[in-house]
Parts: C-alpha cells; structure tokens; sequence
C-alpha cells in the first residue's frame, strides 16, 4: 500500500489513498482497543444496508494501526454548501433527511448511548451536585434503539459523482435516542461559530421528524457535558456552558 497522497488529516490519524483504497492509519500512541471498536463499529454499520464506505482490512503499517476503506470518489457535502450557497436550503434538506434514515436502522449489537454517556459525565471535571443532577436527567429520558452517529455533521458526508450520498466516520456510533445525536449535531454548528445554522438545521429537523424542539433542547446540557471531556479548552468552555442550562429556554 501506498501512503503518497495525502485526503485527510486529523488529531491522531492521517488518511491517505492508494488507487479504490483509503487507508486510515493512526499515531503508534493511539489505543488498539478503540481501533479495533471503530473497525467492529463500522462492520456493524454496513449490515444495516446505509451507504458507507466498506472495510477491505484492518492491518498495521509501518508499526502502526490501520484501517483500509472503500474510497468514495466525490465531495464532502460541507465542500458543496461553501461551493454552492444558492443550494444552502436543500442541502441542508439533504442532510437532515440522511440524517433521519440513519435514526430509521437499527444494530442491536451497538454500545447503548446512555452507557456511554453516563462514563462521560463520571469522567468530567463538573461537581459531584452537577454530575448527580445531569445522570438523573440522563436516567429520565426515554430509552429508543435507534442508530445515532454521534458525529453527524456536513464534512463526515461524501457525495459521489452519480450523486449518491455516503455517511464517513462511525468510530461514535452508538445506539438509543435520535434526539440526542440531533443535539450533538446542533452543538457542533455552534461550535463552529455557526449559530444561524444551528436554529436553522434544529428547527427544519423537528418540522420534518415530527418532534418537539423542548425535546431537543432538553438532551444539549447532558450532551455538552459529555463531549467536554475531550474537546480543547475554548470548546470546552462553550461546551459547559450549556451545562448551566438547566432549563432550555
């Protein structure tokens, strides 16, 4: 395999192509078991029938882990909306309504959500009062089984030539309730500075999933508070912030 040309680059791991292949291989530091999670995760995926990128082979280059991928040839769908501002509002359309189909599968072998987030809140700085309140709100939502990416955002969405819409990126996939994933999606455009958008992607996907905003609203202080734990300072603080909300206005 051929690490010439480079596609991506990320904390942690670069991905390169060689020819129908994308070889996603990652720093000697990073931990085996979470590779091989994110392997089994996508696995897990391409079972549900979703248009992903299909793994060839997990292997080690050079000393390091690596994950070889089909390679979709075409752009991501954050490309087409900074290319095409004329098309925000459909794909923006587009983008929600792949998002729902995602929430439509289910792989009952997925690590639970609330699971996950639960170890996440256990693991953040917050006080042990803040901590307590956010598990009970955890606790007190409804249990679903649905797929939710838990990364779903324009840059992790590939569009080929034909027109063919590809989801990238599983290693946060987890089972349990949409609105939670749809939380997390909004947080990352107001990461990103992008608030407008985030009004504008939460309020057209209640419209078009039929759920009620305060719904939403109620899972984005548990949702913060379990992404703070990785993100770097300045997104963390933005990110706690949320965690003060303690009643979605």
């Amino acid at each position: 395999m051929k690490l010439d040309i480079v596609i991506a680059k990320r904390k942690d791991k670069t991905v390169y192509r060689d020819g129908d292949k994308a070889i996603k291989v990652f720093d000697a530091n990073y931990s085996k078991a979470n590779i091989l999670n994110e392997a089994l995760n996508q696995a897990r995926i391409e079972e549900t029938g979703l248009n992903i990128p299909k793994i060839h082979a997990v292997t080690m280059i050079e000393g390091k882990w690596a994950i070889v991928l089909e390679y979709i040839e075409g752009k991501t769908l954050a490309q087409l909306m900074r290319e095409n501002p004329d098309k925000f509002d459909q794909y923006l359309e587009d983008f929600v309504d792949l998002q729902m189909q995602v929430h439509a599968v289910k792989s009952p072998l997925l690590n639970k959500l609330k699971d996950k987030m639960h170890r996440k809140i256990s693991e953040t700085t917050l006080d042990a009062t803040t901590r307590y309140d956010l598990h009970t709100r955890l606790e007190s939502m409804p249990n679903h089984d649905k797929v939710c990416h838990g990364d779903f955002n324009p840059s992790n969405i590939i569009i080929s030539k034909d027109g063919t819409p590809y989801i990238l990126d599983w290693s946060h996939v987890t089972q349990g309730n949409a609105s939670a994933d749809v939380a997390r999606t909004y947080l990352l455009y107001h990461l990103a500075g992008e608030v407008e958008i985030a009004e504008k992607y939460l309020n057209l996907f209640c419209l078009k999933s039929d759920t009620a905003k305060q719904y939403v609203q109620k899972w984005l202080p548990i949702v913060a508070a379990s992404q703070s734990v990785k993100q770097n300072p300045v997104e963390r603080e933005l990110l706690l912030s949320w965690v003060d909300v303690v009643d979605y206005q």
